[in-house]
């Protein structure tokens, strides 16, 4: 038997507040709106941009706490999140009778990379949750004793990476 693959991954911006559903069972659903956006220089060279909406859905796996308890919990408009899960297609009728046809995302794994203001969350992971955004670094907080800054530190600088090494002990455990 041959086998196949249905994996999305997203990284992108939640479009609104999520919505949370409880099901007749007890189990949670939450969905929201994902927005991923790509730019590129057109025939003329004037700048486009595009952006596509995705639907995304995450369930608890189990009465509980469950991925759809993070997301109603920390999830938010304007969030940036990663995304991985599977693309599943529906359809259904609406109340005039009309059949629609419905592109879904069902999450099942979530990371939070970032608050709104853009200062990324280190500490964010696959259900790693948080409150409130991290607070800013200060650039004396964030430099190294060679005065260098470390990876992902405020200021930091490509020529700074050299020095770094240097001042590195050689032990190396390889």
């Amino acid at each position: 038997m041959s086998r196949s693959l249905n994996k999305a991954s997203l990284i992108g911006n939640v479009g609104q507040d999520p919505e949370i559903r409880t099901t007749s069972n007890g189990s949670k659903v939450a969905t929201f709106s994902l927005a991923t956006s790509r730019s590129w220089n057109g025939p003329s060279g004037d700048k486009q941009e595009k952006t596509e909406w995705h639907r995304c859905v995450v369930w608890n796996a189990q009465r509980g706490s469950g991925l759809a308890d993070v997301v109603e919990r920390y999830v938010h408009k304007g969030e940036k999140l990663f995304v991985e899960g599977r693309i599943e297609y529906r359809q259904y009728q609406d109340k005039e009778g009309q059949t629609r046809y419905v592109t879904e995302i069902n999450v099942r794994d979530l990371l939070l990379l970032g608050s709104r203001g853009g200062a990324a969350d280190a500490d964010a992971g696959a259900g790693a949750a948080r409150s409130r955004p991290a607070p800013a670094r200060t650039a004396t907080a964030a430099r190294g004793p060679s005065g260098s800054t470390p990876a992902g530190g405020a200021g930091e600088e490509f020529e700074d990476f050299p020095a770094a090494l240097e001042e590195e002990d050689d032990d190396l455990p390889f």
